[in-house]
């Protein structure tokens, strides 16, 4: 079986390591595409032996119905090629359980239908966490973790299907009873909040895009980071913790239950839900 990564990113340099080295231990670095939405003389040196593309800056108008476009004709490319394409932000790593996935083929390969979803889940920094070491692993000191149903994404497609406000895109007909394949054991560990150093300097960026002007741009959440940080952070721990397990199984069950069927955009998504307690992302799907 023949499978694929790709990722956007603009100087985001330490998310960007943490997906390269991710992927490219699971599926060979050859087989990663990013595309650098600007030049970035940095990118070789972060990715070596992945296929790195350089797409102009010229224009933010529109900014994520411009990357959608563009990520899902050169998605749909490739998958004239592999068999399947995963697809996430560079801040995002999909994460298997081992107990019940060994791997990437293992998991996709026991797939009926075109596109997968994971359960998503915010990894946090925490006020006792050690700093991290240059080139280390975000998730070997970074256990701290709340489910999300906004990063409960699909994440790999084949067949050209496009991917489309953490959703899928379908045909109407399609939609009204394609299911939420939302296998057990996969995982979407989000990483904007497990580094606080390396979030304050995307921060920057973000600002810049959403207060830049045009149409169509990044809403509140871009345009004042800071305070969408702080917010996070300070609700992450007043939360009560909750052991893995039953958390998972909670929060599986309540993504899972009731899909949102977009009919007017044609996209099959998870529920926004926001979960309420924390808990703790256990080691052997942190190696994974």
């Amino acid at each position: 079986m023949s499978i694929c990564a790709i990722t956007m990113v603009y100087r985001d340099h330490w998310a960007l390591s943490q997906w390269y080295d991710h992927y490219a231990r699971h599926l060979g670095a050859r087989n990663l595409f990013v595309l650098a939405h600007g030049a970035d003389r940095a990118l070789p040196a972060l990715c070596p032996g992945a296929n790195i593309l350089t797409l102009p800056r010229d224009r933010l108008d529109g900014f994520d119905g411009l990357r959608d476009r563009v990520l899902n004709g050169f998605q749909a490319g490739l998958g004239a090629v592999y068999d399947w394409v995963i697809r996430t932000d560079a801040d995002e790593l999909i994460c298997l359980d081992p107990d019940v996935f060994p791997s990437f083929a293992a998991l996709l390969g026991a797939q009926e239908r075109d596109v997968v979803f994971a359960l998503g889940l915010n990894v946090t920094e925490r006020p006792d966490d050690p700093p991290l070491d240059k080139g280390a692993s975000a998730l070997s000191t970074r256990s701290g973790a709340v489910f999300s149903g906004l990063y409960s994404k699909a994440w790999a497609v084949r067949k050209g299907l496009p991917l489309l406000r953490h959703g899928v895109g379908l045909r109407r007909k399609v939609l009204e009873n394609y299911p939420l394949t939302l296998p057990p054991g996969v995982y979407l560990a989000h990483l904007k909040y497990a580094n606080r150093a390396a979030l304050r300097r995307s921060n920057r960026h973000r600002r810049e895009i959403a207060n830049s002007g045009g149409k169509g741009l990044p809403g509140a959440a871009w345009q004042k980071p800071l305070l969408a940080e702080r917010k996070f952070y300070a609700r992450f721990e007043e939360l009560p913790e909750q052991p893995w397990d039953s958390c998972a199984t909670d929060a599986l069950a309540r993504i899972a239950a009731e899909p949102v069927r977009d009919m007017g955009k044609g996209v099959l998504r998870a529920q926004n839900i926001q979960f309420d307690t924390r808990t703790t992302l256990p080691g052997r799907i942190r190696r994974f």
